[in-house]
């Protein structure tokens, strides 16, 4: 698994890059300011009305279709 500070340091820049600076700030400041339970929101709303035999399905594809691009859970990229 990679660093936290690389993680950390790649997911700003996909803030900024996708929201630019203000409202990377107003994102970042929301989210030390109100608790947010990530796990739950996937439930809630990723996830929302599918059994777990087509999440898991889904995640198998995903894998299948990323393979050796660096782009699946636990995939190294430095």
């Amino acid at each position: 698994m990679r660093s936290q500070n690389i993680i950390m340091s790649e997911a700003i820049c996909c803030l900024l890059e996708k929201l630019g600076p203000l409202e990377t700030e107003v994102f970042i400041s929301h989210l030390l300011r109100e608790p947010f339970d990530y796990t739950q929101w996937q439930r809630d709303h990723l996830f929302q009305g599918m059994s777990l035999r087509e999440l898991n399905r889904t995640a198998a594809q995903y894998v299948k279709d990323h393979h050796g691009q660096g782009t699946s859970p636990g995939s190294r990229q430095e």
